[in-house]
Parts: C-alpha cells; structure tokens; sequence
C-alpha cells in the first residue's frame, strides 16, 4: 500500500513598516506599479543592505509562539538565481544558520470520516528573506489583468510582461515543516492554524487572496514498508507542487497529486522530481521545472551583512509579548463559557473577535450569578453576537470590529435584558440593530421606542380574554387537545401587544382561561 509524505514551505509577508533591506514603504496596499522603489531594493550596483530589526523580531516571536529553537547565532546568504522579477540577481535569504529550528505545531481537524482529530507536525525551520517582484502578463485580449492593473499601464500593447517591484524586497518568512503530514486535509489544516497564529502574533495579515500567504506542498509516495528502511529514497521521488494560493486549493492540489502519484506508480511508472504548479481552472498539476537542489543555487555568505546573535533583541521581553494562542483559547473558551467545540472554535477564529467576546462576558458577569443562570446568558449573548450582530455586519460589508459604535458592554446588556424576559428576543433583535446604528445604550433604546415585554399577568389578561373573543374556533379547538391551536392563540396575542407580551405568561394564562 502506497502511503502520502508531504512536507510544506508557507511563506508569509510580515507587517512591517518599510521593506527588508531598505528604507521604502512596505505598503500592500499601493496599487501604482514601482512607486516604492528606492535603489537598494531595484539591486543598483554599491547599494548597501540594512537590516529590518522589527521583521527579525517578528520571526523569533513566531519561534517562541511555537515553542522552537532560537538561534544563538544567525546570519544572512545569497541564493543566486536569475528571474525578471528578481532585481539584483540573487535574493538574501538564509540557508544553514536560519533564525529558528525545530518547534511543533499541534493541529485539529475533521478527517475524512469527520472524526475529530489532533495532529503534532513538527517543523524544521523558520528563516527571513527578502519578496521578490510581481510580474504581470497581458494577453492578447487582455484579460489577465484587472481594471485597475490596466488603467496603470499606458502605451502598452498585448503580448508583453510587466514588472512592478512594489513587492521587492519586502520582508518575507518561510516556514518549513518535516514530512509528517500525511493526506491533504492535515496539509490544509496545518495552514489554517498557522494563519491563525500569524494573525494574534499580528506579524502578518496573510491574505492568501493578496499573496501574502503562500504554500507549496512537497509530496511523495512510497510503500508503507519501504517507510521504516533507513535508507536514500525511502520517502519516494518528492514533487514540489506551487500556487496554492487559497486553502480549497492546497487541499485540492495535494489530492489530486496524490492520485496522480498513485496511478503512475502502479502502472509501472517512475515518478520524475520536479516542480509543478497548479491549475485551479483545469483541476490539476501541470509540470513547470525540473527541481532545483540548495547547490543550484551556489549559496554563500551574504558579505554586506555580519552575523547576530538574535538574544540581543530581546527574547523574554518577546515572549511575554505572545498572547494566548488560537489552540488555548478554544479549550478555555468551551471550558469556562460551557460553549460547544464548535461554538469556541468560531470565536477563537479571529483575536479581535475572541477578545470582544471575552469583554462582553467579562462584563456580563459582573451583573448576573454565575451557574446555570450565567451559562444559559452566555449563550444568548453569544447567539446575538455570532448570528445577529455578524449578519448585521456583514450586511453592510463591514470585516472589523473595530469599526461598529457597540461596545462589548452593551451587548452584554442586551443578553441580559433579553435572557431576564426583561424583553422579548423580537424586540432585542429590533433594539440590537438600533444600536448598530447609533451606539446607544439597549435599556434607553427599550424606553424611548416603548419595547419593554410585559410579564404582568395583569397586564396581560385583558388581551387574552379578547383574543379567546375574537378567536372562538382556535379556543375550542385548545379545549378538544390540540396543542397547536394555543400556539396560534399566543401569536394573536403577542400581535394585539405589538411584540412585547411575555409568551410564557401568555400560555400560562391561555391555559387557566381555556381549561374545562
């Protein structure tokens, strides 16, 4: 039996200031092609580097997150290789003396039976280089690049490439895993985790969709026996596969290489090292290269730039700076809040999100007994942030929360309100998007639009007596046992009191009124 070894290589934009080696803006943002170029970073010849303190401290913030090795000493090479978007003709990176090794990442996943399942993926290396530039190819009709992309390019004709070196010298990570992950959904998952951490460390926004998180996936086939011989080749002939710039496509990619491999395998075949790229219109792999070894690449010693020691930075000072990571936060949420895996894992998702949540909770505690009380509040509070106030949000296209006038404490009031009966859950719901209007305080929005639910039984009783007036055939229909005839009388009601009568006292009263 044929047995997948699949190593990946994510590199990631960290979220710096300015660029790796220079002074230039590091903007993502800048849609005007070569606008933040500077002669250090376009390769002119004397041009000296400096080194990024912050993208460096930003790589050993990431080692300390996952638990690895910093290096007690570091330095920077040359990877020569000859690209157009490569200006200087050979890329600083690091080879044998990257920043961190070793480290483990722990990741959560469903498989393909939708069991639950926790995967340690040990990693290799972390190390810091410099982007390289973007190139754009029109065609003859010009569809490969966007309207925007086309308004910035005057005079041009189809059949030609452009090259904006905006992205060059930007400062980049790589991330390395060892083989250990063995199918496509474990790849996928692994790198939903990671991006979960780059963005609590706030390091990186890695948006795939932007380029600034990319994967490849090395992968490899060998029968599971040949596994456990110590020696070359045992792992099988390893492909390289690159453009997997979206999770659908690294779990679709490594799926379809993987069956690729498998049928080459047995029909005899060999399997070629080399690179491929992937297809997202076509389904597949598609052969781009032979692959490259370290040697090909004639590595030396980047001689403008001396070696560090990274603890001169500051390593205690970076690690109190880690926070709570994805993983602990979706075991303490579902401890502590008594919420679903599921329901923790949405939240924990995001920091921004994660941290609302706790604000709101923390605030909701303060003014409620804890036990069965609190926990069935949580959980309104956590149905009218998650589901209400996220439809809300993404109605007006809003992404942060940074950007709505609710604040955490106000929505804790609205839970507590709506689980206290103090309003009913339409008019928290109407209140809810009041407040996302304006910012108001739910209780005053309750009094000035009169939306308070009545739970006097007194209050009450005169609108029940008429709705049994006016409704003589659902009463009868109550008397003779069936059920859904008090549901229809309840509904009258709650309209003849525009929404703010208690259900529940509401069929107590039915009930008292309508037995024989």
């Amino acid at each position: 039996m044929l047995k997948p070894t699949i190593g990946l290589e994510i590199h990631a934009e960290l979220k710096t200031k300015t660029k790796m080696f220079c002074g230039c803006l590091n903007d993502a943002g800048e849609t005007h092609p070569n606008i933040n170029v500077c002669p250090v970073c376009a390769g002119h010849p004397g041009t000296l580097p400096t080194i990024n303190k912050e993208a460096v401290k930003a790589v050993l913030k990431l080692g300390l997150a996952l638990g690895a090795k910093i290096a007690e000493t570091t330095k920077f090479d040359r990877k020569n290789y000859f690209y157009p978007d490569l200006p200087k003709g050979y890329q600083i990176s690091q080879y044998d003396r990257p920043l961190v090794e070793s480290g483990v990442l722990v990741v959560e996943y469903k498989n393909v039976v939708g069991e639950s399942v926790n995967k340690a993926v040990r990693l290799r290396r972390i190390h810091l280089e410099e982007d390289t530039g973007r190139l754009l190819h029109l065609t003859i009709d010009n569809k490969q690049l966007t309207e925007k992309s086309r308004s910035n390019v005057k005079g041009q004709t189809s059949g030609v490439s452009l090259v904006d070196f905006n992205r060059a010298g930007v400062p980049l990570m790589e991330l390395v895993t060892e083989p250990d992950i063995e199918d496509a959904l474990e790849a996928k998952a692994f790198a939903q985790e990671l991006r979960r951490i780059l963005r609590y460390l706030e390091i990186s926004d890695a948006d795939m969709e932007r380029g600034q998180m990319r994967v490849e996936a090395n992968i490899s086939l060998a029968k599971e026996l040949a596994l456990s011989l110590p020696k070359d080749g045992a792992l099988g002939t390893k492909v390289e596969v690159k453009n997997l710039n979206s999770f659908r496509a690294v779990e679709e990619a490594i799926g379809y290489e993987i069956k690729r491999q498998t049928e080459v395998l047995e029909s005899g075949g060999k399997v070629r090292q080399e690179t491929r790229g992937w297809n997202e219109n076509s389904g597949e792999t598609e052969s781009q290269r032979s692959k490259e070894e370290a040697h090909d690449y004639r590595y030396f010693p980047e001689p403008d730039l001396p070696p560090f020691e990274p603890a001169a930075l500051g390593l205690e000072d970076l690690k109190i700076a880690v926070p709570e990571l994805p993983a602990e936060k979706r075991v303490r949420f579902a401890a502590e809040f008594s919420l679903s895996r599921e329901q923790a894992a949405l939240l924990a998702e995001d920091r921004r999100t994660a941290e609302f949540f706790e604000e709101a909770v923390s605030e909701l505690l303060t003014n409620i007994a804890e036990g069965e009380e609190g926990k069935k509040i949580i959980q309104t509070l956590y149905n009218y942030f998650m589901s209400d106030l996220r439809g809300l949000m993404n109605e007006k296209k809003i992404v942060s929360l940074d950007e709505i006038k609710i604040t955490p404490e106000n929505l804790a009031d609205l839970a507590i309100a709506a689980a206290s009966g103090e309003i009913s859950s339409r008019a928290a719901k109407d209140i809810l998007a009041e407040m996302f209007q304006t910012g108001a305080d739910p209780r005053q929005i309750a009094k000035d639009k009169n939306l308070g639910q009545i739970s006097d039984a007194a209050g009450l009783k005169e609108a029940v007596l008429e709705v049994i007036k006016e409704n003589e055939a659902a009463a009868g229909d109550f008397k003779k046992g069936k059920q859904n005839a008090l549901q229809f009388l309840v509904g009258k009601a709650m309209a003849k009191l525009k929404g703010r009568g208690n259900p529940e006292v509401l069929r107590r009263i039915f009930e008292e009124n309508l037995s024989p």
